[in-house]
């Protein structure tokens, strides 16, 4: 059976756009880590924040310590997820250690240190600036369909026996992770010990945060219930416009049971103002209700992953 051509070329363009964010996003979240987080010792969540832990205990290198961890879990992944996770996860992984290695020996000065862009005793504003960088990476991450790998495979394992559901399962590793760190930087940093964990745990929840407004932002479409007498000509001109199509219902008003068409539409957020635009041109009487939906899939919008 010959294959349709345009379906072939959106395909290669989807694999091309995921490709593209998923390696956007390694760079952006480890810059995070290398620019902001670990220049002073801040732990946070999920594999890589274990790694961060035991380089700050021991000096343990952390890509390699990123690349030992995550290929036993990988093995797990491929038993038990199957192999199409497994290779899209274990490209994730050697393209986080790739950033992470080159961060590293960018922020690391003549003295063997991590360089400090902000100076001395900026913790807090370090905490956040990276807690944001990490969550604009994870949420373009996210949007390629790809996990970062480490936690995220072993919630993907639990999720698949367990009615626990994928993000309750990675924030209760995070936190144990993080509080955990506690008896370790007590032994090192006596007296910056809870300082740490503190940073650690603001860290977790702002980067989670701006990873859900990354992720969300992209979703957002416009549902658009519009009441009119001229049903057919509002269809035509928005579809001739915007290339939408609608749907039409009939419907009836309460008060003059006169026959009225209710068209639902749904568009794209930065069309809602043009799509409106159309609307007053084609019936100014025409009665509209605009409200904000997430994650709208089919012909014309998201693909499902």
């Amino acid at each position: 059976m010959a294959t349709n051509p345009n379906k072939a070329l959106k395909r290669a363009w989807d694999f091309s756009k995921d490709f593209l964010y998923l390696n956007l996003g390694m760079a952006v979240y480890m810059a995070g880590w290398t620019v902001f987080l670990l220049p002073y010792h801040i732990p946070t969540g999920g594999w890589v924040g274990v790694c961060s832990i035991l380089y700050y205990a021991t000096g343990f290198p952390m890509s390699l310590a990123v690349l030992i961890g995550n290929g036993i879990l990988l093995s797990f992944a491929l038993w038990q997820l199957g192999w199409k996770f497994t290779l899209k996860t274990g490209y994730a992984v050697a393209s986080m250690v790739f950033f992470l290695e080159i961060g590293q020996r960018l922020m690391t000065g003549d003295d063997g240190q991590f360089i400090q862009i902000l100076g001395p005793n900026e913790s807090t504003m370090a905490c956040v600036l990276g807690a944001l960088i990490n969550g604009v990476g994870v949420g373009l991450c996210f949007l390629s369909g790809g996990v970062t790998g480490g936690w995220d495979i072993v919630a993907a394992i639990v999720n698949k026996y367990k009615p626990i559901s994928f993000g309750r399962v990675l924030l209760y590793l995070d936190l144990l992770v993080i509080g955990s760190s506690y008896f370790i930087f007590k032994v090192k940093y006596p007296d910056d010990a809870w300082h740490m964990v503190v940073f650690g745990y603001v860290t977790l929840f702002v980067y989670t945060y701006a990873a859900d407004m990354i992720i969300n932002s992209a979703k957002q479409d416009v549902q658009l219930i519009i009441m009119t007498q001229k049903g057919e000509l509002m269809s035509r001109v928005i579809r001739e416009h915007t290339g939408h199509t609608m749907t039409q219902l009939n419907g009836e008003g309460c008060y003059s049971h006169a026959p009225i068409n209710v068209m639902l539409l749904m568009v794209h957020r930065h069309e809602q103002i043009s799509v409106l635009r159309l609307i007053e041109d084609v019936d100014p009487a025409a009665f509209v209700s605009s409200s904000r939906v997430e994650g709208v899939y089919g012909l014309g919008f998201n693909r499902i992953k």
